[in-house]
């Protein structure tokens, strides 16, 4: 109550779906019992609360929550004022069946109309009393709430005499109230001291309300002279001690473990996002300086024109991570995109190594589908750091093919000896790690890594079922 508020539309519909269900099978029950019960007052005591609820139901469901979208008063009125004659109509003639006079059933009619109105009158004025910034929980509001759906149920209960009886009337403002306040009671005062490892509390609690519930059937028994009440009240414990507070008990403990789940589960996923977040904080900057070495590098040996084309690709590069690297899904086509303009970067600064090899090849006639960013690139970008040298014979070969609803690619490149200043810690670069994190996170089961290395070749294949 006190963190969120309550959905009291869903909440009211159940109470009113509730209600309307044990009027219609106490009423069944009491014309399957008389088995001469004439049908015309079947209609009126069985189908009238059923067309009433049906009304309710359009009303309440269907063309209220249409004019808080729309917002349009003139289909609020002319919708209600079908709905409010059809039912009229139907309802009437059910209680015409019950030999109900005109006048009576309208009386009860209107007066069930005017309730209603009233109701969404005094809700839509608490929403302005209650609520926040007025007050800075929901805990009042609810519970105001709660308390005034319990009393214009009762209300229309009284008002309903038309087909409501003694025994609804007992089951729906006695019997039910009474168990719900006995559930609230063994829940904040019962269970959760038990649970707390508040023993004595919980006893005190316990025993207190059983030894009041004996003496009011004592002083009853009393002043009617009549002894066998006392066993009632001996019943009633035994209900609640043997019955009541065990099921009840066990609600509560399946209500916690379901909580405590939530909690668990909305722990991790936080966490996940905050290391997802934090993975592609390591990658964006690295490529970066990647790029803009090579710019430097072409910027030192070519003419403007091929520094310019540098720029351009870099300014698409830097695009890409400050709007599309923080997307969970883009399409297939942009990551390739990516791709090919950090390739033309690279072969800018690598165009004149003699003993550099690189083939390239991408299929994208069957590239379609989302993608999460930035998961080819880590491998293509590792090839490049590690699988050239500028002594030795180096190649890198890379290969990507789109299937229907799977995406591949092949990077395989020479191995060198590390130089002697290189660090250790930096061997698989800082995007191969992150990479494998963001693989097992996006796509679990979804995805085959496969990484194989020699004396002389570093191989990789990626597989990735997409969305």
């Amino acid at each position: 109550m006190k963190s969120k508020r309550l959905v009291f539309r869903d909440v009211e519909w159940w109470v009113i779906t509730f209600t309307f269900l044990i009027i219609v099978l106490t009423n069944i029950m009491i014309a399957m019992s008389n088995q001469s019960y004439p049908m015309e007052k079947f209609f009126g005591i069985v189908v009238l609360p059923i067309v009433l609820y049906i009304g309710f139901y359009v009303m309440h469901l269907v063309i209220i929550p249409k004019y808080l979208r729309d917002n349009n008063v003139l289909h609020l009125i002319l919708f209600s004022i079908l709905t409010a004659a059809i039912t009229a109509g139907l309802s009437g003639a059910c209680a015409g069946g019950n030999n109900v006079d005109a006048e009576r059933f309208f009386r009860f009619y209107f007066s069930v109309l005017l309730l209603y109105t009233v109701y969404l009158v005094i809700a839509n004025l608490l929403k302005r009393m209650f609520l926040p910034p007025v007050f800075k929980d929901f805990q009042l509001y609810n519970g105001v709430r709660l308390f005034m759906i319990f009393l214009f149920v009762s209300i229309f209960l009284f008002a309903s005499r038309l087909f409501v009886n003694e025994a609804i009337l007992v089951i729906l403002l006695m019997v039910i109230p009474a168990i719900a306040f006995f559930v609230f009671y063994n829940y904040y005062l019962l269970y959760r001291n038990k649970l707390q490892g508040n023993i004595k509390a919980y006893r005190w609690f316990l025993w207190g309300l059983m030894s009041i519930i004996f003496l009011v059937f004592i002083i009853i028994a009393a002043e009617n002279n009549i002894p066998e009440i006392m066993l009632l009240g001996l019943g009633m414990i035994a209900l609640l001690i043997f019955v009541v507070f065990p099921i009840s008990n066990i609600v509560f403990g399946k209500y916690e473990d379901y909580i405590g789940k939530i909690d668990t589960l909305s722990v991790q996923v936080n966490q996940s996002s905050a290391n997802l977040s934090f993975l592609r904080s390591q990658i964006n900057p690295h490529f970066l300086f990647n790029a803009l070495n090579t710019l430097y590098g072409a910027a030192l040996m070519e003419n403007a024109e091929k520094t310019s084309d540098g720029i351009q690709k870099l300014g698409d590069m830097m695009r890409f991570m400050l709007y599309e690297n923080q997307m969970d899904r883009i399409p297939l086509s942009r990551e390739i995109t990516y791709l090919r303009n950090y390739l033309d970067l690279q072969m800018l600064r690598f165009k004149n190594e003699a003993n550099l090899e690189v083939s390239v090849q991408i299929s994208e006639d069957t590239c379609e589908g989302n993608i999460a960013p930035m998961l080819l690139i880590p491998f293509v970008e590792n090839a490049f750091k590690h699988g050239i040298s500028t002594k030795n014979k180096s190649w890198i070969r890379i290969s990507l093919r789109c299937l229907k609803g799977s995406v591949h690619l092949d990077v395989v490149n020479s191995i060198h000896p590390k130089k002697q200043t290189e660090d250790p810690r930096d061997e698989s670069g800082i995007g191969l790690e992150n990479v494998k994190n963001r693989l097992a996170h996006s796509y679990p089961q979804k995805h085959n890594l496969t990484i194989v290395a020699n004396d002389t070749e570093h191989f990789v294949h990626l597989s990735v079922q997409l969305t």
